[in-house]
C-alpha cells in the first residue's frame, strides 16, 4: 500500500511539473520556428527572430528601461523596507499598526485605481512621464513586497544578540553592520528579488504613467501584439526565460538558494 501511494504521489508531482513547464518549453520552441507567424519549428530551427530582436531598437531601449527601472526602484525599496522593519518590529510606539498597514496597503489597491492615482499626483508635481516619477511609483507598489520578507527576517532574529553586542562595546550603527544585517542578508535579497520581478513585470499601473520616450518592456509587449502576433513575442520571452534561469543559478552559486528561499537548512537542524 506505502509503495502504491509513493508511486501515485511521484506521478502526480511529475504530472504538476509537466504542467507547469510545458508552456514555457512551448514558447522557448516557438521562438526558434523559421516561420513568420506562431509554429512550433518542424522545418528546423532558425536564430531569424532573435536577430530581428536585436534589430528592434524599440524593443532594446524599452528592455533597458526596464532594467534600470527595477534596479532602482527595487534598491530603494530596500533602503527604505529594512529601517521601517526594524522600527515595527522592535520598538513599540504609537502609530507602528498604522505606519505597517500604510506600507503594505499597496496590496490592496487596484492598480488600475494605483496607475490613475499616480499619474493626477506625478502629473501635479512635475513628475510626469519622467523616470524618477516612475521609480517613486514603482517603490511605493513593491515595498510590500521586500517589507515583508525583512520583517519575517528580524523577527527570527533573538535581541539578545544586539544586548551581547552593545556590552562588549558596541555602537548600534556598528552593531547593525556586523551582527544583525549579515544575518538578514538572505531575507533581504530574497526580497529585494521579489520587489524587482514585480517591478520589471508591472504593466497596469506603468501604462498611465509611461510616455512614448519612456516605455518598459512589459507595456511594450502589450502594445506590439495589439497589432501583430508573430514570434518575436515568443523570442522576447525566450530571452527572459533564459535571463532568469541564469540570474538563479548565479544566486545559487553567491548565496545559496536554500538560503534565499527557505532560510538556512543546517541552522535549524541545528538549533
Amino acid at each position: 500500500m506505502r509503495g502504491r501511494n509513493g508511486f501515485w504521489a511521484l506521478a502526480f508531482h511529475t504530472l504538476f511539473v509537466i504542467f507547469v513547464l510545458a508552456p514555457i518549453a512551448v514558447v522557448c520552441l516557438i521562438a526558434f520556428t523559421p516561420e513568420s507567424y506562431l509554429a512550433m519549428p518542424t522545418n528546423g530551427f532558425s536564430l531569424r527572430w532573435f536577430e530581428a530582436l536585436l534589430d528592434n531598437r524599440d524593443f532594446v531601449t524599452s528592455f533597458q528601461t526596464s532594467l534600470m527601472l527595477g534596479l532602482l526602484s527595487a534598491s530603494a525599496a530596500a533602503l527604505v523596507a529594512i529601517p521601517a522593519s526594524i522600527a515595527i518590529v522592535r520598538y513599540r510606539f504609537p502609530g507602528r499598526l498604522f505606519l505597517l498597514t500604510l506600507c503594505m496597503s499597496p496590496l490592496m489597491i487596484p492598480s488600475i485605481v494605483l496607475g490613475v492615482a499616480f499619474l493626477r499626483y506625478l502629473s501635479q508635481i512635475g513628475l510626469g512621464s519622467t523616470m524618477p516619477g516612475l521609480i517613486l511609483s514603482h517603490v511605493i507598489i513593491i515595498l510590500p513586497f521586500i517589507l515583508r520578507t525583512v520583517m519575517n527576517s528580524f523577527g527570527s532574529l533573538d535581541p539578545a544578540l544586539d544586548n551581547a553586542a552593545a556590552s562588549l562595546g558596541s555602537s548600534p550603527w556598528t552593531t547593525f553592520r556586523r551582527v544583525t544585517f549579515p544575518l538578514i542578508v538572505p531575507g533581504v535579497v530574497s526580497g529585494w528579488i521579489l520587489a524587482f520581478i514585480t517591478s520589471f513585470d508591472e504593466v497596469t499601473m506603468t501604462i498611465f504613467i509611461a510616455s512614448p520616450g519612456l516605455t518598459t518592456l512589459p507595456v511594450r509587449l502589450m502594445l506590439y501584439i495589439e497589432d501583430s502576433i508573430d514570434p518575436l513575442v515568443a523570442a522576447v520571452s525566450a530571452v527572459l526565460i533564459a535571463l532568469a534561469v541564469l540570474t538563479m543559478l548565479i544566486i545559487d552559486r553567491l548565496f545559496g538558494l536554500d538560503k534565499i528561499l527557505i532560510g538556512n537548512i543546517d541552522s535549524d537542524k541545528n538549533s
